[in-house]
């Protein structure tokens, strides 16, 4: 009920790990995999788990250097950035809901 009454008003963060690496310790799971770009996406909450609309995405690489610590350290800087972007353009009014996508302006 709460997704239907707020659909296009909540937004919501998390690495952009998923669908690959889903469930428990996923930074441990990119480590192991070897992964060359983390990052996170802001998007509108649906009542699909990690499904709605994306308004934004941030990435970095990583390299071979990095362990499990700085992958999660460089993760969250991308989860604050893409936060802090997706909150900036809903409150500004520069995002448009169509069907399962966003078209933001500049």
């Amino acid at each position: 009920d709460m997704c239907v009454k707020w659909a296009g008003k909540m937004l919501n963060i998390h690495h952009s790990f998923l669908p690959s690496f889903a469930g428990a310790k996923p930074y441990q799971q990119a480590y192991d995999r070897g992964v060359k770009l983390i990052g996170a996406t802001c998007h509108y909450v649906t009542e699909e788990l990690d499904e709605g609309p994306i308004i934004e995405q941030e990435v970095m690489r990583i390299s071979h250097s990095d362990d499990v610590n700085d992958m999660m350290r460089k993760g969250k800087r991308c989860e604050v950035m893409a936060l802090a972007s997706g909150i900036r353009y809903h409150l500004e009014q520069r995002v448009v809901i169509c069907e399962h996508k966003t078209v933001v302006f500049d």
